[in-house]
């Protein structure tokens, strides 16, 4: 931060007026490919986010500055002319975020001078699109007093980027980063946005985020299948019994009635998203009990779930999954779209060294690829930092 506050002033002059602000980047710990499937997902806020340093001006410029991406340098424009650029990269999340503000009638009449700073690690899937969104709108709320829920600055940053950056993302990112709050996950239901604070105590354990290095290439396309195949079971179950989604099923209900769904392959999708949804569930009765070793099993099912019956994970996420269950992680699974991407274990925190070391090795043997590991605590959700400098 205070690096951020000496780049403020060589870029924007006298520190004068300003705030600092802070939004998390976030994982989901279990329930993958449940969301669009009628379940609950289970995301926590980290450690790592993206910082801001921000102050109103007496005119309509707007000027973003990042310390990550310094080549661009000071991106400005008006407040009264925002549109999607190509060329500013990165401000286009900020933009989207004023422009979705101002069209949902908050009153923001002035510009503002923002310098940012994230250390989420880039291409890790950690979401540092939607943590630049929550930071930014959190800025609009405290700069110009806007009387404003914060599960509407949720909705209004996702609308930001569906809308504006034109990436047609769900709601989980942004309501972790926005509801997140320290050692705790939350279990949400995306369709309706209810929710549950749920405590997790990893005191004698840390969790340790693994990036195959692998681009997602079949990411996309493979999501529409799967989604495709999952709403092809829902309608011949619902020949059979009352339904509005797979998540409203429970396992025995799903066993006695998977026979109506004729094509196996599909049998198995719809498997996946029913069983899921339910360890996702039985997840947060573990933790209320304090029973970590329970939640790691359920995380190395959900990841065999999510290679034996949804087919997302591919050889790079099993290697590290693998490597992961022999050198004595508690759980270890994929997380996010599969195919490429991150895996999230839980682990010693005594064996942490020893873990990322013999993982990556194993990893390199059987891949050729480096990995990445990051070591990462649950935090809070998006918030202003009190003082000017910390």
């Amino acid at each position: 931060m205070n690096n951020l506050f000496d780049e403020f002033e060589k870029k924007f002059g006298t520190l004068k007026w300003t705030h600092s602000f802070y939004a998390p980047g976030r994982v989901n710990l279990i329930g993958e490919h449940t969301d669009y499937n009628g379940g609950h997902v289970f995301p926590c806020a980290l450690s790592v986010g993206t910082y801001a340093v921000a102050r109103k001006r007496e005119d309509t410029k707007l000027r973003f500055y990042s310390m990550n991406f310094p080549d661009l340098g000071i991106i400005e424009v008006d407040i009264e002319d925002l549109i999607y650029e190509e060329s500013h990269d990165w401000a286009n999340y900020p933009k989207g975020v004023i422009t979705t503000f101002r069209n949902a009638g908050y009153e923001i009449p002035s510009g503002l001078d923002i310098a940012f700073y994230g250390n989420i690690p880039n291409g890790a899937g950690l979401s540092s699109s939607a943590s630049i969104e929550l930071v930014t709108g959190t800025i609009l709320e405290e700069l110009f007093n806007l009387s404003i829920d914060r599960l509407d600055v949720i909705k209004l940053a996702q609308k930001a980027e569906n809308e504006f950056v034109g990436v047609n993302c769900g709601i989980m990112d942004q309501f972790a980063i926005g509801m997140g709050k320290k050692d705790h996950a939350l279990l949400l239901n995306c369709d309706t946005l209810d929710y549950k604070q749920t405590p997790i105590d990893l005191t004698d354990h840390t969790l340790v985020i693994a990036n195959t290095n692998k681009r997602r290439g079949l990411a996309d396309s493979k999501y529409n299948e799967r989604r495709s195949e999952c709403e092809e079971a829902l309608e011949q179950l619902k020949l059979s019994i009352p339904i509005h989604s797979l998540g409203d099923l429970s396992t025995e209900q799903f066993v006695s009635h998977q026979h109506v769904i004729t094509n196996p392959v599909v049998q198995k999708r719809a498997k996946h998203a029913v069983f899921e949804n339910q360890r996702t569930l039985a997840a947060v009765e573990f933790l209320s009990q304090g029973d970590i070793d329970s939640f790691g099993k359920l995380m190395n099912d959900s990841h065999i779930s999510l290679r034996d019956d949804y087919e997302v994970t591919g050889k790079e996420l099993d290697a590290l999954v693998e490597a992961a269950w022999d050198e004595g992680a508690i759980g270890s699974r994929m997380t996010g779209a599969g195919f490429g991407g991150c895996t999230i274990s839980i682990v010693n925190k005594d064996d942490v060294d020893s873990f990322i070391h013999n993982v990556g090795e194993r990893y390199k043997d059987k891949t050729g690829i480096e990995a990445d590991f990051y070591v990462v605590a649950i935090g809070d959700g998006a918030k202003r930092l009190e003082g000017e400098r910390i």
